[in-house]
C-alpha cells in the first residue's frame, strides 16, 4: 500500500506537470489557484490552512504567480501583518481552460463510479492517517 501510494503520488505529479505546462503553472501553483477559484480574495493564512502549507512555503509560490499575472498580493489595510491574495483578470479568465485541460484527460480514463470510489478510498485513507498522526 505504501509503495502504491508513493507511486500514484509520483505519477500524479508528472501528469499535472504535463497538463499544466501549457499554462506555465506548477502543481503547487495550481493548488493555490484552486483555493482562490473557490474564494477570492483570501488571506495568505487562509490559503495555507486550506492547503495545509506554511506561509514560508506559500510565499515563493505566490510571488511566481504574481510575476506571471495570475494573482495580486497586497497588505491588508486593517492589519499590515495580513497578506491579501486576489485573482487577477487572467486568473479568472484562465479558470475554465485549466479545468478543461485537467478534467478531459482524467475523464477519458475513469467513469464516474470509478472516480467516486477512488475518491472515497483516498479521503478515508487521508482521514485515517491524519488521526493516527494526531494520536501518536
Amino acid at each position: 500500500l505504501c509503495f502504491s501510494a508513493y507511486n500514484v503520488n509520483r505519477l500524479f505529479g508528472k501528469f499535472y506537470e504535463q497538463q499544466l505546462k501549457q499554462f506555465g503553472l506548477t502543481f503547487s501553483q495550481y493548488l493555490v489557484l484552486l483555493a482562490l477559484w473557490e474564494e477570492s480574495p483570501q488571506t495568505l493564512l487562509s490559503i495555507g490552512g486550506k492547503l495545509d502549507l506554511a506561509s514560508n512555503t506559500l510565499t515563493p509560490v505566490l510571488k511566481r504567480l504574481e510575476r506571471a499575472g495570475w494573482v495580486k498580493r497586497k497588505k491588508s489595510e486593517s492589519d499590515k501583518r495580513q497578506l491579501i491574495v486576489t485573482l487577477t483578470e487572467k486568473g479568472h479568465q484562465e479558470k475554465n481552460a485549466v479545468h478543461k485541460a485537467i478534467s478531459e484527460c482524467i475523464a477519458g480514463e475513469f467513469d464516474l463510479d470509478e472516480y467516486l470510489r477512488a475518491k472515497a478510498i483516498m479521503d478515508n485513507l487521508e482521514l485515517t492517517l491524519s488521526k493516527l498522526l494526531k494520536d501518536g
